[in-house]
């Protein structure tokens, strides 16, 4: 993934402007055991255990095993920008009306240029897809540039909705209206 991440950060010292960057971002479906998903992935947990002040460990966070991200329980997409993988995200079914969000990630080279955004944008969209009609999400309290996201997409502050000892804040959005 580092030599990955080195060709992204490439390939965006190269893009201009936010409209080069729409023409050239792709977000798509992806089985969250491919090779570059699996990538994404280990790069996100590095991050994580540098960045939560208690570490972190993904054998011990169950709340998102791969076969809950993947057709039909939920969905996870990867970010590609000029082919290559630049960020991830999934979604998960709770239940028939309820979605969760989970593993939202941008490579640090591509920080900045709306990818995570775009991910939220395009997991919702599925969600709704999926009937859908609210989506959920925890993050830890170390991730600030999160918490800017998701309130700034309509998500509001919840009550504490399940025991994923990473998480911090609890988030919920209504959708279709």
């Amino acid at each position: 993934m580092e030599r990955r991440q080195n060709v992204a950060g490439e390939a965006l010292r190269r893009v201009a402007t936010s409209a080069e960057v729409e023409r050239s971002l792709a977000i798509a479906a992806e089985l969250p055991a491919s090779a570059e998903a699996r990538a994404c992935l280990e790069a996100y947990f590095r991050e994580l255990a540098e960045r939560f002040a208690e570490g972190y460990d993904p054998a011990s966070d169950l709340s998102a095993p791969a076969e809950d991200l993947a057709p039909p329980s939920g969905l996870f997409v990867l970010a590609r920008l000029r082919g290559e993988p630049v960020g991830c995200g999934a979604l998960k079914r709770i239940d028939a009306a309820t979605g969760k969000i989970k593993r939202v990630w941008t490579a640090p080279p591509a920080r900045g240029l709306g990818v995570a955004r775009r991910i939220l944008h395009r997991l919702e969209a599925e969600a709704g897809k999926m009937g859908f009609a609210v989506l959920r999400l925890d993050t830890n309290k170390a991730l600030t540039e999160a918490h800017a996201l998701y309130l700034g997409e309509g998500y509001r502050e919840v009550a504490c909705f399940n025991d994923n000892p990473y998480a911090h804040r609890w988030f919920e959005k209504r959708l279709g209206g």
